[in-house]
C-alpha cells in the first residue's frame, strides 16, 4: 500500500513539473467596461406560463491572464454587472388566445422586473491570438447576486383580473415580492475577441446562467417549490491593458 502510494505522489509530482515546463507563463492584466441585453424566464413549480422578459445589463471587468499553456491562454476573470432580470407571463385561455379583461376589454398583460448587482467569478480558456487578431474563448463558474429593487408593470387591476378564462391557475407569483434577495448560481459561455496592442480588447460573448437559489420560500408550507432563474445575456465589451507581459529578448545569433 505504501509502495503504491509513492508511485502515485512521484507520478502526480512528475506531472505537475511536466505542466510548469510546457506552460508560459502570462503577467497582463486589463480591466474595462460592457454592456448588453439581457433574456430571463423563471423555473416556477407550479407551473407559470411566460416569455422570456428582456432587459439591459451593465457592468465593469476585470481579468488577469496567468499563462499560456500549449495553444490554451488561461485566465481569471470577475465582473461587477447591474442586470435586470424577472419574468413576463403568457395569459392565455385553453384555446392559446389572449386572456380579455372583462372590464377593460383588452389583453391581460402582467411582467415583473427585478433588477440585481451580480459578480459572476469566471474562469478563462482561449484559443488564437494574444497580441493582435482574433481568440476564441470559453469561460464558466459560479455567479453571486443580490436584488436591489423590483418593478411591477400590468393594464390591468388585480382585483378585476380575468382568472376563470386562465389556462395557468397560478397566480401567488403576481403580488408576492423578492422573499430571498440573495441569489447563486452557474454561469457559462462562449465568445470571440479581437485584440490590438495600441487600442485594447474588444469582446463579444454570449453566457447562460442557471440560478441555485429561489426567490420564493420553498417549504411545504409556501406556495412555490421552485422559484429560480434561467437567463441568457449577450454583451459587448472593452477591456484595456494595465499591465502586460514584458517581451523575452531574443539573444544574438
Amino acid at each position: 500500500m505504501r509502495k503504491h502510494t509513492l508511485i502515485l505522489l512521484f507520478v502526480f509530482l512528475a506531472a505537475i513539473a511536466h505542466a510548469q515546463q510546457v506552460a508560459d507563463h502570462r503577467n497582463d492584466f486589463a480591466v474595462g467596461f460592457s454592456g448588453g441585453y439581457s433574456l430571463t424566464d423563471m423555473r416556477f413549480l407550479p407551473k407559470v406560463s411566460q416569455t422570456m422578459h428582456g432587459g439591459f445589463v451593465l457592468g465593469v471587468t476585470g481579468r488577469y491572464t496567468c499563462e499560456k499553456y500549449y495553444s490554451s491562454i488561461c485566465a481569471l476573470q470577475a465582473e461587477v454587472n447591474i442586470n435586470q432580470m424577472g419574468w413576463k407571463e403568457n395569459i392565455i385561455d385553453y384555446n392559446e388566445d389572449p386572456v380579455i379583461n372583462q372590464v377593460t376589454g383588452l389583453p391581460e398583460e402582467y411582467q415583473r422586473t427585478i433588477t440585481y448587482v451580480q459578480v459572476p467569478l469566471l474562469a478563462r480558456l482561449g484559443w488564437g491570438r494574444e497580441k493582435k487578431g482574433f481568440q476564441f474563448f470559453f469561460q464558466a463558474g459560479p455567479q453571486f447576486g443580490y436584488c436591489l429593487s423590483e418593478k411591477t408593470k400590468m393594464n390591468f387591476k388585480l382585483a378585476e383580473r380575468n382568472f376563470e378564462d386562465r389556462v395557468n391557475q397560478t397566480i401567488a407569483q403576481d403580488t408576492m415580492p423578492v422573499e430571498n434577495k440573495f441569489d447563486f448560481g452557474i454561469t457559462a459561455g462562449i465568445g470571440l475577441e479581437y485584440s490590438h496592442p495600441k487600442v485594447g480588447h474588444f469582446l463579444l460573448d454570449v453566457r447562460y446562467y442557471y440560478g441555485l437559489g429561489n426567490i420564493y420560500g420553498d417549504s411545504k408550507r409556501d406556495n412555490f417549490g421552485t422559484s429560480n432563474f434561467r437567463n441568457i445575456v449577450v454583451k459587448l465589451a472593452y477591456l484595456f491593458d494595465i499591465v502586460r507581459t514584458k517581451e523575452k529578448k531574443k539573444a544574438p545569433l
